[in-house]
């Protein structure tokens, strides 16, 4: 659900911050108050082109800020964010923000981290669903009706099983493509391959050999100087006239002297030992490696070609060993399907034609499936549409043959109205009135809250060209819907505002000169005033009329 709405210097918003309620909210106030800002803002954030005219005047930006709290959002926003390289939700709470300036900056965030307007306006479309005179209007595309048709008839199992046999033939059409190339190009790719594959076999390739040659390299190629360096050590360490053992026998003896005198240097002459004993430990490994360097100008040739060989493949065929042995197996793998192709090219067939029939198959038990849906769809909306004041109208549901298979199936549907009777039926896209068109999807809201899965509905306009009875079955379906969606109405029928669980009325001040507008959420006293304002004024009459309504829905 929509829980925070911040609008800052947005046309007669100076700074506004609207916290919103759990299901049915609605909006009232004078005509030129400033409703339609706080849609506006809502839209904006939600990706809709930014108009620089309407930064408040005498600012140099505006900001609309959106917080969601998307605990029982079903659509993937987890994986959204990964994908798309941007910061995890905190505490359930989603945060959009859109920024933009008289100089023509345009910048929009998802949980702060920067990103773009088409990304924007795609995670929007999992949040709100907007009715009105708004182009964010999911249910007028077909691709949304036949989710919707879908999702009324409970067909999502059979619709995903379809888009897996579509996915599958989409893999094996994949592998056909690669083995149905000309006879040039077939002999270039043969080639290539088997150059590739014998390449890499014939390096016989260790996966850690890498890192052992080259340190073998290193030292065969410095030799003569690891040579100089232990002798020079071992000189130093026993066999010069003042070495380090020479010198220390000389201790030792002082120590021995030191210790007949006192016995309690004892302990100096048993370090004196260990020391002693240590150093011999050290010539003899110093001997032991000097003996291992030799200076070997064949061995050296031969470590420098590997290490060549090694960078070479390398640098053809991946970062590091490893990946040059997996590029190795995949390239043999290609090679193995292009050497047998007629014979792969005949199973690929055979299975494409096997797929073939399931698809078909599928597809039309699917289209029978939906066609057996649309009049349980039509007579539903017809039943919620005559509450609505549409006594005579019919939706239907056309289900046409698509152009081809796709992951959705077969079918193509377009919702059609028809307001009065005698005239024909258009698709919803095509209706003319706002008033008419946000009443058509208040209908088939209702019909299918409990499967639509967009939290946030927004309707506008609704009450237009509506009164009486009506006006009351516009407010009851709005709460019907909030049951199992988040509403946000802007209305300016005291019966569409009664039945809400939160009430807010905007209010245009004059402050410092400026002309501003406000918004309050209204309780108890508060709120039948408004209504009474709705029902024409505030008279004893309207305003027992207003408590009377309050009364009645609460």
């Amino acid at each position: 659900m929509l829980t925070t709405l911040r609008i800052k210097n947005l046309a007669l918003v100076s700074d506004l911050t609207l916290e919103l309620q759990a299901g049915c909210n609605v909006i009232t106030g004078e005509t030129g108050a400033g409703k339609s800002v706080i849609l506006g803002a809502l839209n904006l954030v939600l990706g809709e082109r930014a108009d620089r005219t309407l930064i408040r005047s005498g600012e140099e930006s505006c900001s609309v800020e959106a917080v969601f709290d998307i605990k029982k959002l079903r659509a993937p926003i987890k994986d959204f964010l990964e994908e798309n390289g941007l910061e995890p939700c905190e505490e359930h709470q989603l945060v959009l923000k859109r920024t933009f300036t008289n100089a023509g900056t345009n910048r929009q965030f998802i949980n702060g981290s920067p990103t773009t307007l088409a990304t924007l306006g795609g995670i929007g479309e999992w949040l709100v669903d907007m009715h009105g005179p708004h182009d964010h209007q999911s249910l007028l595309h077909p691709a949304r009706q036949l989710l919707i048709l879908d999702a009324f008839g409970g067909l999502e199992a059979e619709r995903e099983a379809f888009g897996g046999l579509i996915r599958r033939r989409n893999a094996l059409e994949g592998e056909k493509a690669a083995l149905v190339v000309d006879e040039k190009t077939y002999a270039q790719q043969l080639d290539l391959l088997r150059f590739q594959v014998q390449e890499i076999s014939a390096a016989r390739l260790q996966p850690e050999e890498e890192q052992s040659v080259a340190e073998e390299f290193n030292r065969a190629s410095n030799a003569a100087r690891l040579l100089q360096l232990s002798q020079a050590a071992l000189d130093g360490l026993a066999e010069s006239e003042n070495s380090l053992l020479t010198q220390s026998g000389v201790v030792g003896r002082l120590l021995s002297e030191l210790s007949r005198v006192d016995a309690g240097a004892a302990e100096l002459l048993e370090y004196h030992s260990q020391a002693t004993e240590t150093l011999r430990e050290l010539q003899t490994a110093l001997s032991r490696y000097a003996d291992k360097v030799e200076v070997d100008p064949a061995r050296l040739a031969e470590l420098e070609e590997r290490l060549d060989l090694i960078h070479s493949l390398k640098r053809k065929y991946g970062a590091n060993i490893a990946e040059t042995l997996a590029f190795g197996e995949e390239s043999a793998e290609k090679l193995r399907l292009l050497e047998s192709r007629d014979a792969e090219l005949a199973r690929l067939n055979a299975a494409l034609e096997k797929l073939d029939a399931e698809i078909a198959a599928a597809g039309k038990k699917l289209s029978a499936a939906r066609k057996k849906v649309v009049p349980q769809l039509a007579r539903a909306a017809a039943r919620q549409l005559e509450d609505l004041g549409f006594k005579q109208s019919k939706l239907d549901v056309a289900v046409n043959a698509a152009p081809a298979a796709q992951a959705s199936g077969l079918d193509v549907v377009e919702f059609q109205f028809s307001p009065n009777p005698g005239e024909p039926a258009r698709p919803l896209r095509a209706i003319a009135s706002s008033g008419e068109m946000a009443r058509v999807m208040l209908a088939l809201k209702t019909v299918l809250a409990a499967q639509d899965e967009i939290p946030v509905l927004v309707f506008d306009e609704v009450d237009a060209n509506v009164g009486g009875e009506t006006a009351n079955a516009v407010g009851e379906k709005m709460k019907q819907i909030a049951a199992k969606r988040q509403v946000l109405c802007i209305t300016h029928l005291p019966q569409v505002a009664a039945p809400a669980d939160a009430h807010y009325v905007v209010t245009k001040q004059v402050n410092g000169g400026r002309t501003i507008s406000e918004i309050h959420l209204l309780d108890g006293k508060a709120r039948v005033t408004e209504l009474a304002r709705m029902l024409g004024g505030q008279s004893d009459a309207a305003r027992k009329h207003a408590e009377a309504m309050l009364k009645r829905i609460l």
